[in-house]
């Protein structure tokens, strides 16, 4: 194996982590704060990717199909709250699990009367095009080095507004005591849908960026939103640095798990049955790292102690 092919490998392991990251973000914030179980998190990926691909196919504007999937998210996610999410607060987890399962159905069917079954594709604007000469001589391309600095970006963001910021302190005080800080004067009516509209956006512009890397149908939004629950079980409920560090780790373990494994059993196997022994224990790589990591760590890496 070229270390090439390995620094290819890790980039893409980068990319996809940060990727993860800004769906699990919003996953973590909403149910560190809220308590909420959300299965509709990665309807909103979906919409965001939508939004994206019709508004860069009626004005041609990759940076407007961004804005546009940022507001359409979050005008969703904020939608949802006021309407569904608001009545689930006090009720048990089961009763969040079956109605956000629900909007799942409704978002999906509702997207496929806008949309059509039919895919759609959004395409990388020409100035993000083509590969970049990395030291080392690899080639990489453009577009995927910008998501992750986007998603690095990102992330610096979300750290300073919940650290530094005044909606920062409120959220991490809604997460310890919301019984206080609603006693205290804060409209957590409010602050509940700010929050839940920040993840849903956070969702919404992880879609409209990987649409421009895979199709943009419906459904999109469910595999990788098994993934983000992976992500934030290893990296601890309501933490955004746990958020980013369980997503670079899944991102990671995903890639370099399907190039090292088939190649490690090759050394004592025929090509065929390590390719295809290989492949499939990588596919289950980033559940055994799960397992691992709630062995010795219950609540997560960075996840409050019980």
């Amino acid at each position: 194996m070229s270390l090439i092919l390995f620094a290819e490998q890790v980039l893409n392991g980068l990319q996809l982590g940060v990727m993860l990251f800004l769906m699990a973000a919003g996953l973590t914030l909403v149910f560190g704060v809220m308590g909420l179980i959300n299965l509709a998190h990665g309807s909103l990926f979906m919409i965001g990717a939508f939004a994206a691909a019709a508004v860069a196919g009626a004005t041609g504007s990759f940076l407007l199909a961004l804005m546009a999937a940022l507001a359409a998210a979050a005008a969703a996610g904020a939608l949802v709250e006021l309407v569904v999410i608001r009545r689930l607060y006090n009720r048990d987890h089961l009763d969040q699990v079956l109605a956000t399962f629900a909007l799942i159905l409704i978002f999906s069917e509702g997207t496929r009367w806008v949309f059509g079954s039919f895919p759609l594709f959004l395409n990388i604007p020409d100035y993000l095009a083509g590969p970049v000469t990395l030291p080392g001589g690899i080639q990489y391309p453009f577009y995927r080095l910008t998501l992750i600095l986007i998603g690095l970006a990102v992330a610096l963001g979300l750290f300073l507004l919940i650290s530094r910021t005044r909606l920062g302190i409120q959220i991490r005080a809604g997460e310890n005591d919301r019984e206080m800080i609603a006693a205290l004067g804060i409209n957590i009516s409010g602050l509940y849908t700010i929050v839940f509209a920040l993840g849903a956006a956070l969702a919404g512009l992880a879609g409209a960026l990987v649409g421009a890397i895979q199709s943009v149908q419906v459904g999109m939004g469910e595999p990788v939103l098994i993934l983000a629950f992976v992500v934030i079980v290893i990296g601890g409920i309501g933490s955004i640095k746990g958020a980013l560090v369980g997503s670079i780790l899944v991102g990671l373990t995903d890639t370099l798990g399907g190039l090292l494994l088939p190649e490690l059993f090759r050394q004592f196997m025929d090509s065929s049955a390590a390719s295809s022994a290989g492949s499939a224990l990588a596919s289950m790589l980033i559940y055994i790292l799960m397992a691992a990591v709630l062995i010795v760590r219950p609540t997560g890496l960075f996840g409050a102690k019980a």
